[in-house]
Parts: C-alpha cells; structure tokens; sequence
C-alpha cells in the first residue's frame, strides 16, 4: 500500500501539537498565544494597547476625547531546534508505516520535546522576573504559608482580581499538602488545559500546577547535538542554575508559542543516504511577557550554594 507522505506529514503534526498543548505542564500557557500576529517565519508581533483614562461628562460639550494607542512588540522565536530519525525498510513496510512512526514521533514529543520547552518556559519567566519580582527562600513547613502568601498578594495587589496559577515543583507542593496549618487552604478544582480538563490541586482556590523538579530550575543549556559530549542533544541545567521554588503569575500572561514545522518524510526509494524512511521534525518555540505585565508575576528560587536562606 502507497503511503501518502504529504497526508502522513500533516496527520503528525496535528497530533503533535495536540499532544504538546494537553501533555506538557506548560501546556496552558499556549492559549495565550492567541494575542501574538504570526505570519511564518521566526518573528511574531505581540500587541500593546493603552488608552486613556475617565474624564468629566460635560452636560454642555459632552463628552471630553480621549486616545487609544495601539502598537506591536516584534519577538522571535529564538529556539529553533530539530531532530532527524531513520526507519529501517526491513522493519517497517507500507502496511505499518504510519504505526510505526506516530508511535516513535509520540514518543521523541514525549520523553524529550515536552521536557525541554517546559523547563525552557519556565526558566524564561525566571530571568525575566528575578531581577525585580523575584526572592530566594528555602521552604519549609513553618514558613511556606507566609512566604508564598506574600508573593500572591503582591500580584493581586497589581493584578487585581485575576486568575492566578501557581506552579511548583513536586517536592514544594508536597510540604503544602503535608503540612497541617496549611493542608485546610488545599482543595481540588478543575483546570482547563487545551481540550482537556485537569483535576489539581489548589491553594485558596488557586490551581497549583505540579511540575517535575528537573524542568524548574533557573537556567538550562540546550545542547547543540553536535559539541562533544553533548552528540545526544537534549538539555542540562546550567552550572550556576539554582531550583525554583514557584512561580505566581494571573493565567493569561505568559504567552507561549510553539510551532511544529511540516514534518518532512522520504521513503526509502526517494532517501539516498538509506535503505530506509528518513523522518525530520522541526520545532520554533518561545515563551514572551508583556513588557507591561511583567509587574504581575513573582518568582521564588532556592538560594544559590553559599548564600544565606
């Protein structure tokens, strides 16, 4: 049975990306991306609107004018990255192709591309908050309620009356639930994450997102498969990376975009390097703040090794 590459090619990349948005802890973040005016490529444009505030209604003149101001923040996507994969001819024919594929496809997405674009969203919202929103804490059960409450409503306090998420590390999330002052502000709510709803567990009815330790840390290097010692690709945490504790921002401001190039597939009568399938994928990703809603996110880090908690 021929297999129809192009078909083939699209089917994957819709799964993909549907894949990407349900299975990642970030996932969430890519509902946002909704604000961003993507044209190809790897810029987007992200919109910036300011208005003028309330005036006096005069009964005589009416109403006084006032000015919107609309402009556009251009952003690249700075992570460009990709991967190559080779199918042996003997192992799979026609028949199983597509079988055989979506589940490698799957699983490189799972084991490899979700980790690395949450612990790169992650770490991006670190250093871009550190400097002015962010403290370093070490957790502990006799002080966590204080200090985490202290970062929520320092963004309720800018934020107003937003919807909040935190997201923490296991290990922090746990010393929540253990705790017995704090385990009566834990409840379990729901929370919308692409078109899957997610039971999680919340804190004063704000949906905790619980990520693996490994994907939070401060800063990371993106292997570039090819340096010696780093031919396996992937990502390390950075020499000087430290753990974040949490992160509390409103739900809509970290904007996340990731876009699955058309994945491209030869069969093994068109590869020339093979008696085999050759599969390439290619991911454009990035994660952004509004200059103007940086002020609404506060990050918490562990100290760096030396320093005082």
């Amino acid at each position: 049975m021929a297999i129809n590459t192009i078909e083939a090619a699209k089917g994957f990349v819709n799964a993909l990306d549907r894949q990407m948005v349900e299975d990642a802890t970030s996932g969430w973040m890519e509902a946002n991306a909704g604000q961003v005016k993507y044209s190809g490529g790897n810029e987007v444009k992200i919109p910036i609107i300011s208005t003028s505030g309330l005036a006096d209604y005069d009964r005589d003149n009416g109403y006084n004018q006032g000015a919107v101001s609309l402009s556009f923040q251009t952003k690249k996507l700075t992570k460009d990255r990709g991967r190559q994969f080779l199918l042996d001819a003997m192992d799979v024919d026609d028949s199983n192709f597509i079988a055989n594929a979506s589940a490698v496809m799957s699983e490189f997405q799972r084991t490899r591309i979700i980790p690395e674009v949450d612990a790169y969203r992650y770490s991006q919202i670190y250093a871009l908050a550190k400097e002015k929103y962010g403290k370093t804490y070490t957790p502990a059960a006799s002080t966590i309620l204080s200090a985490l409450t202290a970062d929520i409503s320092a963004v309720n306090d800018t934020a107003g009356a937003a919807d909040l998420v935190i997201i923490m590390p296991y290990p922090v999330a746990d010393i929540l639930d253990s705790t017995e002052k704090i385990s009566r502000y834990v409840n379990v709510g729901s929370f919308k994450q692409g078109k899957v709803d997610l039971k999680v567990k919340t804190f004063n009815g704000i949906p905790v997102i619980r990520v693996p330790s490994a994907r939070m840390k401060s800063a990371y290097t993106f292997n570039d498969g090819k340096t010696d010692g780093q031919t396996d690709g992937g990502f390390t945490p950075a020499k000087d990376a430290v753990q974040i504790n949490w992160i509390v921002c409103p739900k809509n401001v970290p904007i996340a975009v990731s876009k699955t190039d058309n994945i491209k597939i030869f069969d093994p009568a068109v590869n020339q390097k093979a008696d085999a399938w050759l599969i390439q994928y290619r991911k454009y990703h990035d994660l952004w703040i509004k200059d103007n809603a940086l002020e609404t996110v506060r990050v918490c880090a562990a100290p760096a090794a030396g320093d005082q908690t």
